[in-house]
């Protein structure tokens, strides 16, 4: 059946209740019955590096049924027990994909991002009570083996590190020369440490116990998008069998060829993709450890889609922002849609893509708290750029408004909180830490997703910002979206961030911070007076920018505004201080779990009264360090 529209999406919930659907009932079930149907297909596949005839290696959906048995079998000898936690510190590779299959059929598995340091690494494995950690083996130009040790001896209840090495990713010489160069002085730390290959290849290719057929919590799936200090949620195989079921009765079918060069640390490339691949017997390459991170991926980008013949391309609006700064020099008419998600798209950057590619784009939505899809552009309907298209088959979408008489529903077109109750929401037990689930719900079931926005009468979403991100002026609430939209009008900006800047008088006011195009030559100047002209609402007109080298980046595209808070609170405190006469300054400025962000204050013989008579006049905290 197609899906075209909300009559479409009604008519399929309408065939019948969620729970009456002939669908598995745990992980490994889904991924045995894909496997029973199409044993010799293409599973996976990885290339450790982007060249269009670098070597790369495939799973056939038998192979990686093997594997992952092998997995889940070693990590029950190691006494992982269906409460028991299998995380993985590791960039994208085949044996990351049999980890976190693995890991979620013999118990709870907890993909961490590499890119986070040895001790917020170290908080996550705490706070899931991890006691098998699997990473890699120290490799040239990484440091997440050194960073996982580190985050190990902070995490006591791992007793067991097991080593993935890329080495046997590499063809001569330098599968030579690596091991000669590998870097050495691992810190010291409690855990036996294993090799991860060497120890599946131990095990059988049929399960050791027996696969529950219970529903249970399968993946702890950390947060870390633009607002902040990491959380972690639960989700329950139901939850990765529906995202599954989705991906496959409304997108892919075995045919299907599907690029993801997404991190598998996050939802979108775990469950999205991957889950949509497990029940739909989809193909999914990965290419390089650090996907669209990776050297020469957005060079190599569009030969990558004529060697595996992609008919699916899951990428972000930065992802595509750069890849329209390089000629489609390639074979790409396999390719049918490219899937956007992780952040709004804007229009011009759309209809850039599509001219250039004649690629269809549909936008989609998700957040790791509903373990993910929610919702997207019909594939074969209306598509409303810039939305998030219409909810899915048995997701329920409201925009909702905490007033003081409660919670109620917004009108057509009125701004809320978008809320979302779906198999997928784990309702009263989202995060880990039940504290963080006090006020998360409405009515006991609608998740509280943090993000404004409004319903069409054609019932077409759209997100008007972040309820953390809206800059607050003298109590005026302004969505920094428009600012960001204005900017990316011009065409020498690739990519544009706005935030709230302190202010003395008015609590904050906007400031904007851009990266260029390659090669594009225009001043701060002249991109604040295009935004004034553009920005038609006076008190959203940003009052200060700055052109940036890059702009902060979390590992799937989004831009990272605590960065950018930093930034602008270390400037403006600055200037504030030495307008003052004040000798200290602002060196670092901390991100406080309890306090949010604190300005480090080196004295610099001023004292504690000086600066605070300059830095009282501003609402965010600061503090002198000793």
């Amino acid at each position: 059946m197609t899906f075209a529209g909300i009559e479409d999406r009604n008519a399929i919930a309408a065939e019948m209740p969620w729970e009456d659907r002939d669908v598995a009932k745990t992980l490994y079930g889904m991924l045995s019955n894909t496997t029973a149907k199409f044993p010799n297909h293409n599973a996976v596949s990885y290339q450790i590096f982007s060249g269009p005839k670098d070597k790369a290696e495939t799973l056939t959906w038998k192979e990686l049924h093997g594997r992952v048995t092998q997995a889940a079998n070693l990590f029950r000898s190691l006494g992982v027990g269906e409460k028991d936690v299998v995380a993985y510190v590791l960039p994208n590779c085949n044996e990351t994909t049999i980890t976190l299959l693995g890991g979620a059929v013999a118990g709870i598995v907890s993909p961490i991002n590499p890119l986070l340091d040895a001790e917020q690494i170290g908080a996550i494995l705490r706070e899931v009570g991890a006691s098998v950690v699997v990473t890699l083996r120290p490799f040239p130009k990484t440091d997440v083996a050194q960073k996982t040790a580190e985050a190990v001896r902070l995490a006591p209840k791992v007793h067991t590190v097991l080593e993935v090495d890329l080495v046997r990713y590499l063809t001569p010489p330098k599968s030579w020369i690596v091991p000669l160069v590998r870097p050495k002085g691992m810190v010291n730390n409690q855990a036996k440490y294993l090799s991860f290959n060497a120890e599946i290849a131990k095990q059988n290719t049929s399960l050791n116990f027996e696969d529950v057929q219970e529903d249970r919590v399968a993946c702890y799936f950390h947060t870390g998008g633009t607002t902040g200090m990491p959380k972690v949620a639960q989700h329950k195989y139901s939850g990765l069998i529906y995202n599954g079921w989705l991906g496959h009765r409304l997108l892919f079918s075995e045919e299907d060829n599907i690029m993801c060069p997404l991190p598998l640390f996050h939802v979108f490339a775990c469950h999205v993709i991957l889950m949509a691949a497990v029940a739909s017997g989809a193909h999914v390459v990965f290419p390089t450890p650090q996907g669209y991170r990776g050297d020469g991926v957005f060079d190599n980008f569009w030969k990558l889609i004529e060697r595996w013949k992609i008919t699916f391309i899951i990428t972000v609006p930065t992802a595509i922002s750069a890849k329209m700064q390089r000629p489609i020099d390639a074979d790409v008419s396999t390719v049918k849609t490219a899937f956007s998600g992780s952040a709004p798209l804007p229009l011009e950057l759309f209809r850039r893509f599509e001219k250039a590619t004649g690629i269809t784009l549909i936008e989609g939505y998700g957040l790791t708290e509903a373990t993910c899809l929610v919702s997207c552009n019909p594939p074969d309907g209306v598509k409303k750029v810039g939305s998030i298209g219409v909810a899915f088959p048995y997701s329920d979408v409201r925009i909702i408004k905490g007033t003081a008489d409660g919670p109620v529903d917004a009108d057509v077109d009125e701004i809320g909180e978008i809320c979302v109750s779906n198999p997928g929401v784990f309702a009263g037990h989202t995060y880990v830490e039940e504290e963080k689930n006090k006020d998360l719900f409405y009515h006991g079931k609608y998740l509280r997703t943090g993000d404004l926005g409004r319903i069409d009468n054609d019932g077409y979403i759209w997100i008007t910002g972040r309820a953390k991100d809206l800059i607050i002026r003298g109590g005026h609430n302004i969505d920094p979206a428009e600012i960001e939209e204005a900017l990316l009008g011009h065409e020498a900006v690739a990519f544009a961030g706005a935030i709230g800047q302190p202010d003395a008088h008015a609590g904050e006011v906007p400031c904007a911070f851009v990266e260029l195009v390659d090669g594009a030559n225009v001043t701060e100047e002249e991109l604040l007076v295009f935004a004034r002209e553009k920005v038609a609402e006076r008190a959203a007109q940003p009052k200060h920018l700055k052109i940036m080298d890059e702009l902060p980046k979390t590992a799937v595209g989004k831009i990272f505004k605590p960065d950018l808070r930093k930034d602008a609170i270390t400037r403006v405190y600055n200037g504030s201080l030495e307008k003052a006469g004040c000798a200290a300054r602002v060196t670092e400025v901390e991100d406080n779990k309890k306090r949010g962000l604190v300005a480090k204050v080196t004295m610099n013989g001023a004292s504690h009264d000086d600066v605070g008579k300059v830095l009282s006049a501003y609402t965010r905290p600061w503090e002198p360090v000793s």
